[in-house]
C-alpha cells in the first residue's frame, strides 16, 4: 500500500502555497517550476486557486497523474524531472519533513479540495450553522421538558 501524504495548496499573493500545522508550515510556497507542474495538474479542477488536495507518495497509487524522478540535489533542495514531460521542478528541504529522505521517485495527483468555500458562500454557511444551532437548542429544551413531564 502506498504511503500517501496529502496537503491542500491554495493561491496566495501570486503563488501556490500550503499550510501544514503538524509540520509547522504556514503559507509554504512552491518554487521555481513546481507551480508550472501544479497548473498542469489542476487544469481540470474548477477554481483550483481556492484550494485543492495534492496527494504525493514515493510509491505508485491508483490514479496518480505524474511520476517525478529525483535527478539532483542542489541549493538545499532536490531537482525532480517529470517523466515523459522533461520539465524539471525544485523541491525544497521541506520535502524531507514528510519522508526520512528525499525519495528517488514521487507520484503525485491533484484532486478537488474539500471543506473550502468561496468568500461569497461563507456568509450563507454561517447563517445555516446559526439556524441549526438554534434548532438544536430548541430540541434540547423540548427534550428536557418532556423528560421532566414524564418524571412527575
Amino acid at each position: 500500500m502506498a504511503n500517501i501524504r496529502v496537503i491542500e495548496p491554495y493561491w496566495y499573493q501570486n503563488a501556490f502555497v500550503f499550510d501544514d500545522e503538524s509540520m509547522g508550515l504556514e503559507k509554504e510556497p512552491f518554487l521555481l517550476d513546481i507551480p508550472g507542474m501544479i497548473h498542469y495538474l489542476v487544469k481540470d479542477i474548477p477554481d483550483a486557486r481556492s484550494g485543492f488536495r495534492l496527494l504525493f507518495s514515493p510509491q505508485p497509487f491508483s490514479g496518480y497523474q505524474a511520476e517525478l524522478t529525483r535527478i539532483k540535489e542542489e541549493d538545499d533542495g532536490y531537482g525532480y524531472k517529470v517523466k515523459y514531460e522533461g520539465q524539471i521542478g525544485w523541491c525544497c528541504t521541506v520535502l524531507v519533513r514528510y519522508f526520512a529522505a528525499a525519495p528517488d521517485l514521487l507520484y503525485i495527483k491533484a484532486e478537488p479540495g474539500r471543506d473550502r468555500y468561496r468568500a461569497s458562500e461563507v456568509g450563507a454557511l454561517q447563517y445555516r450553522i446559526l439556524k441549526l444551532e438554534q434548532m438544536v437548542g430548541k430540541l434540547t429544551l423540548e427534550n428536557d421538558l418532556l423528560k421532566r413531564g414524564t418524571q412527575t
